[in-house]
């Protein structure tokens, strides 16, 4: 059995990049919200300086979607490298 990467990539961008646009919502209403993960998504983000307005939350939110898109497909791609190797060749599309 195989991991559709399409599929997976578009979970990582998702689950990432939404997670990252709403603790960066909250923290503009709630000040002081998720600050030790923003600031780790400001160290890691070339361009994002931290919650300063709605532009900023666009950013590191599009950041994480396409961090998530990368991560989700690269791990689709090693786990579907890994099965070839590891199933006998009648067994690699068995459902």
């Amino acid at each position: 059995m195989t991991l559709s990467v399409k599929a997976l990539a578009t979970v990582g961008a998702v689950l990432v990049g939404g997670t990252l646009l709403l603790v960066a919502v909250a923290n503009l209403t709630f000040p002081g919200y998720g600050d030790a993960l923003l600031q780790v998504a400001a160290s890691l983000y070339p361009g994002y300086h931290g919650p300063a307005g709605f532009g900023s939350v666009l950013i590191v939110a599009l950041y994480g979607a396409v961090d998530g898109v990368v991560g989700g497909a690269v791990i689709a791609l090693i786990y579907n490298a890994m099965m070839r190797r590891a199933l006998p060749k009648g067994e690699r599309f068995a459902a």
